[in-house]
């Protein structure tokens, strides 16, 4: 039967001893997948699967390769290298059957704002420096891995990711307005990206609007051949045929042919390098290393959240299990070595990814062969990109803007709650204000301030014994009982909750004392995780009960509370017939706290409100409603 999957962790504890190093992790995976090939069980069918998928993963990764590239601010060629080197390594160790890797819209636009400390004349150093960047991010993401960080990843709010992709949106189509226009962009990369663009529309060149059809033919012909290809279930290269329409066509008019003072009448793309990326020792400035930085922190995480999301995304459909560690060491792998291959950094991309799945591809080898295509491409049609004009693949980054943005999730995540849309519109604000390597950052930075007073609400409702014999929470215009008093906690437990706890809990015994009651039932079924903090804010409490004579009992304790109590040493002062833990029996805990306060009080009860209601022997169908 044939495979669907190179490699999962169940398969490898077939085979092998689960792995527990960093080179385990890296070779086992590829040792099985090669066992499997060996052994046939990749048949002809699956191998036709993944050859035409990767096939037509190649037609959109050209393209892409070189527009990301243009995003990022550096020479078309890295973009492919990333495509070929990125892609490949990516696709040998990863987790994910789909999974594309490569260069990305929101990845090159983080290494443009890394590298705007630079000055983007002087090519040399810039490339340097983003090699140096795709080293930084691939060690950082290794690490990630290696200390087994990768489900943390997943504590990030969504809502962050889909402001920072409408930032970046923005910003790709800001970035691409001068050459969409045909005029070159003013201003320095110091200067703020609105202000360059301000520059660039008012103060810029004249309109070239040889250029301006160009783009605008581009976008038009890339999302009529969208809707086609959907349609009639093409092949996803709608992207790849646009671009060669549009520059044959640019050429047919003569707007791309080189005049007699040397310049055509749009600006090109201009002639790549035919050849395959080489190894190449990145050069190492430590002032470079301190900006580098927080982008690359940015980038490793942005790129582990993309590339994650992404093959949860896909695998969620194809029933696919998942090693998110796995992946990351990938991902950190992937760029690691990209950025010893002159490789502009990279991560999982959403478009390849999606066209990966739906042209059939079964097994990780369309990623390889995907990256063997786009290497055979750039050894033979490098030459040719010298007639792709600039505006097209604006044109197209324009559409990737667009389509970066999904409008209805958006509308979604805003209209949920205030929450979710101030984390949306600070995140995206901050992309296109601040920049957009620390939006991210200060998304997540947002959301666990705003988390933490949320967590912190700690909820103390008084329960009440009705006549029937029902516990439930009390409403306004029930009898208030002096003989028992019954308290329900919900909520974290934690330090952030330790003020309000307190709070609570004086409210609670200045109401008790009040009523006259001497037996106090505190339920704590519903809280979790509780620290020191709250735990000597409860000793506190039960101390100073002791010392006026009201008779506090603990119900509903979950083992990890007990646990706490008892390495405290709760047990050698405080009785332990005053310790209700949650078990499975009959009763409740709840309910056995409080049947136990009434035996206790036995025929010395005096509460009207008890009168009402039957002796507590005769109580044996007590229940709550909590």
């Amino acid at each position: 039967m044939p495979i669907t999957a190179f490699s999962t962790r169940t398969e490898l504890s077939n085979s092998y001893p689960a792995p527990d190093t960093l080179l385990e992790r890296v070779w086992l995976p590829t040792r099985s997948a090669v066992a499997r090939l060996a052994r046939g069980r990749y048949d002809a069918n699956t191998a036709k699967r993944d050859l035409l998928a990767g096939l037509t993963v190649a037609a959109i990764s050209l393209p892409q390769g070189m527009a990301y590239a243009l995003i990022a601010g550096v020479d078309p060629r890295f973009g492919l290298y990333s495509a070929i080197v990125v892609t490949l390594v990516a696709s040998l160790l990863g987790s994910s059957s789909h999974l594309i890797n490569g260069p990305t819209s929101a990845i090159s636009l983080v290494v443009f704002s890394a590298l705007a400390f630079l000055d983007p004349n002087a090519t040399a150093p810039l490339y340097e420096c983003m090699f140096l960047l795709g080293v930084m991010v691939g060690i950082i993401q290794i690490g990630i891995a290696v200390f087994r960080l990768g489900d943390l990843t997943r504590y990030i709010s969504e809502s962050v990711i889909i402001g920072f992709m409408a930032g970046a949106a923005t910003l790709l189509a800001i970035g691409q307005v001068g050459n969409a226009l045909g005029v070159k962009d003013k201003g320095t990369g110091n200067q703020h990206v609105l202000y360059r663009l301000w520059l660039t529309v008012v103060h810029g060149d004249p309109i070239n609007l040889k250029a301006l059809a160009i783009s605008g033919v581009s976008i038009v012909l890339a999302v009529l051949l969208r809707r086609l290809v959907r349609r009639y279930r093409l092949p996803q290269i709608d992207m790849f045929v646009t671009l060669i329409v549009v520059s044959g066509a640019a050429r047919l008019l003569g707007w791309s042919v080189t005049g007699s003072n040397g310049h055509a009448a749009i600006a090109l793309i201009g002639s790549l390098k035919a050849g395959l990326p080489t190894a190449h020792i990145p050069e190492i400035r430590w002032s470079w290393i301190g900006q580098l930085t927080p982008s690359a922190i940015a980038i490793a995480f942005l790129g582990l959240l993309e590339a994650l999301s992404i093959a949860k995304s896909i695998a969620h459909r194809t029933r696919q299990p998942l090693d998110y560690n796995r992946q990351c060491l990938a991902e950190g792998v992937a760029n690691l070595v990209g950025g010893f291959f002159r490789c502009l950094p990279g991560s999982g991309s959403l478009s390849r990814s999606a066209i990966n799945f739906q042209a059939g591809a079964a097994t990780r080898v369309s990623g390889i062969v995907t990256a063997v295509v786009v290497a055979i491409a750039v050894l033979l049609l490098a030459p040719l990109t010298r007639y792709i004009p600039k505006a097209a693949l604006a044109g197209l980054l324009l559409v990737t803007a667009w389509r970066l943005v999904d409008l209805e999730r958006l509308r979604y995540t805003v209209r949920a709650s205030k929450y979710d849309a101030g984390l949306v519109v600070t995140t995206a604000l901050a992309a296109l204000l601040i920049g957009v390597e620390f939006s991210i950052l200060i998304g997540v930075a947002l959301s666990i301030i705003l988390f933490v007073p949320r967590a912190a609400k700690l909820k103390a409702s008084e329960l009440v014994v009705t006549d029937e014999g029902v516990v439930r929470e009390k409403q306004h215009d029930d009898a208030a009982c002096s003989a028992v008093a019954v308290w329900d906690f919900e909520g974290e437990l934690f330090f952030g909750a330790a003020r309000e706890f307190e709070h609570h809990l004086e409210r609670v015994r200045a109401r008790t004392q009040a009523a006259g009651a001497v037996h106090l039932v505190l339920r704590f079924k519903r809280v979790r995780n509780p620290d020191v903090v709250c735990i000597e804010k409860l000793e506190t409490f039960l101390r100073d009960a002791q010392r006026d004579g009201l008779v506090v009992l603990l119900a509903g304790l979950r083992p990890s509370f007990l646990d706490i109590l008892d390495r405290l040493g709760f047990t050698h002062w405080y009785p332990g017939e005053r310790f209700f833990p949650e078990e499975d029996t009959k009763w409740s805990a709840t309910l056995r706290a409080v049947r136990y306060a009434y035996e206790q009080i036995g025929s010395h009860n005096t509460c009207a409100h008890c009168a009402a209601r039957r002796p507590v022997e005769q109580t044996a169908d007590l229940y709550y409603l909590v």
